[in-house]
């Protein structure tokens, strides 16, 4: 996923969203996303990030739910 700007366009439909959190590559080239807001806002993340930007190839998402950690913004690292 890396080179398509995958983070960035993450950020900015989460901004768009309301959704707080992270998005940073992993060194085997995955990217992992930490998403907290409203649930329909979240669920809309979740979709955005299942097929990613133009020129992504998701082959596969894992969700994970975990407690609301009080994030505030979101962050590319």
């Amino acid at each position: 996923m890396q080179g398509v700007f995958y983070r960035a366009s993450v950020r900015e439909r989460a901004r768009a969203h309301g959704v707080a959190g992270w998005a940073q590559n992993l060194p085997d080239g995955t990217v992992e996303v930490c998403l907290e807001g409203r649930p329909t806002a979240v669920g809309a993340l979740l979709d955005y990030c299942a097929m990613g930007p133009e020129g992504a190839a998701v082959s596969r998402l894992e969700v994970f739910v975990e407690e609301p950690g009080g994030l505030d913004g979101f962050v590319v690292r």
